[in-house]
């Protein structure tokens, strides 16, 4: 019985995809065969010798240590897309709120609630101040093309806005997603000097860390107005606020909270609520326990963050899992190693991704006893498994 250890509560859907009988779930799971975690980290977590893989219910994986787990063979998983609607739903709030001026407007009207027959007149008298423009024929850059950053850009296009989309690794799904009607930026230059509205939709890295700052928010046009619903470190938060003060930026929506932006004037902070919803809670659930019950049971890996992507149709009688280093001979060490045992190979496939890579076997026949040992002797060999 694979034994699941869940270090977050997690969704029943996604639990109803374990099998009952085959599967067992629990937050003190004895010998877990993975783990199952949402925000709880992870940096400081002692895995135990069983663990073969971690799945995050969620697209972020800061919380878990990527580089610890890999030199330890286990798969890390999360749910890229899962959540892509929830966020695209805020986003668009976002769009409105940065626009219109709705927050300091209802914030505005808690100051005159005790005038009584007065607030009528009040309202009309004070209304002026909380204009906005219309999304209508403005022009919204959107900086990173994944699963969220299509479904804003697709959906900008029903606000009859003027839509500029910049992404250098674009995936061959999201191409076939995006609306044609998307002008494709040249680079992020483009969208700064062009847009009226810019939303991120990047993975922070040490190349998009501080991406924000005065010097891109200098190349801005003037009344920028920036959404940020990606990663709170993408902008250099006194840099936006100094831009503010400047009039530069017209506003900034977060939704990533710091001490230094809540309360500031056209700062729309909201408390991180991309992903929550209970849609978007049931289906990450559900897509980690999809790719964990697919990796224990056969071997296949979908939306690993450290281990390339590869898929099988099983054959044989006996299936072998390799996770070892991407060096020369490699391969050949492991198909000797069948050889010497008499093992014949009915179907092999291997793929990498940086220092590391992923061989799948299937054997036509039971394997000796040792052969695993032997196997996992070989230098550059992390990991061996059967399935």
């Amino acid at each position: 019985m694979y034994q699941i250890k869940l270090l977050n509560k997690i969704s029943p859907s996604g639990l109803d995809v374990f099998p009952k009988g085959q599967y067992s779930y629990a937050e003190e799971a004895q010998s877990p065969d993975a783990i199952m975690v949402r925000s709880a980290s992870l940096h400081e977590y002692e895995f135990e010798p069983s663990i073969k893989a971690v799945a995050r219910a969620g697209a972020g994986v800061n919380n878990i240590p990527i580089d610890r787990c890999s030199e330890l063979g286990i798969a890390v998983f999360n749910t890229p897309g899962a959540n892509a609607n929830a966020v695209k739903e805020l986003v668009v709030a976002g769009l409105l709120l940065s626009a219109r001026k709705v927050v300091p407007a209802i914030e505005w009207l808690s100051t005159i609630k005790d005038e009584g027959d007065a607030v009528p007149g009040l309202v009309e008298k004070g209304k002026g101040k909380f204009a906005g423009p219309e999304l209508k024929g403005k022009k919204l850059g959107v900086i990173g093309l994944g699963a969220i950053g299509v479904m804003v850009a697709n959906i900008a296009r029903h606000f009859e806005m003027e839509v500029y989309g910049y992404d250098p690794y674009m995936s061959v799904s999201a191409a076939w997603a995006i609306s044609r009607s998307i002008n494709h930026a040249s680079s992020v230059k483009e969208i700064f000097e062009t847009c009226d509205f810019i939303t991120l939709h990047v993975p922070q890295t040490p190349e998009t860390k501080g991406m924000i700052n005065t010097e891109s928010i200098s190349t801005m046009k003037h009344g920028v107005r920036i959404l940020n619903f990606a990663r709170g470190g993408l902008v250099v938060n006194a840099d936006i606020l100094a831009a503010i003060d400047e009039g530069k930026v017209a506003c900034y929506v977060t939704d990533f909270p710091s001490a230094e932006l809540i309360g500031q004037k056209n700062v729309v902070v909201i408390p991180h609520l991309g992903a929550s919803t209970p849609e978007s809670e049931d289906n990450c659930a559900t897509m980690a326990a999809e790719e964990l019950r697919e990796y224990l049971e056969n071997g296949n890996i979908k939306n690993s963050v450290n281990l390339p992507s590869l898929s099988m149709e099983r054959s044989g009688k006996v299936r072998l899992g390799v996770i070892h280093r991407n060096v020369p001979n490699m391969i050949s060490q492991v198909t000797q190693t069948l050889s010497d045992a008499h093992i014949n190979i009915g179907n092999m496939t291997n793929k990498s991704r940086g220092d590391y890579a992923y061989t799948l076997v299937d054997a036509d026949s039971d394997l000796p006893a040792g052969l695993i040992d032997t196997m996992q002797k070989i230098e550059g060999v992390i990991r061996v498994t059967i399935y």
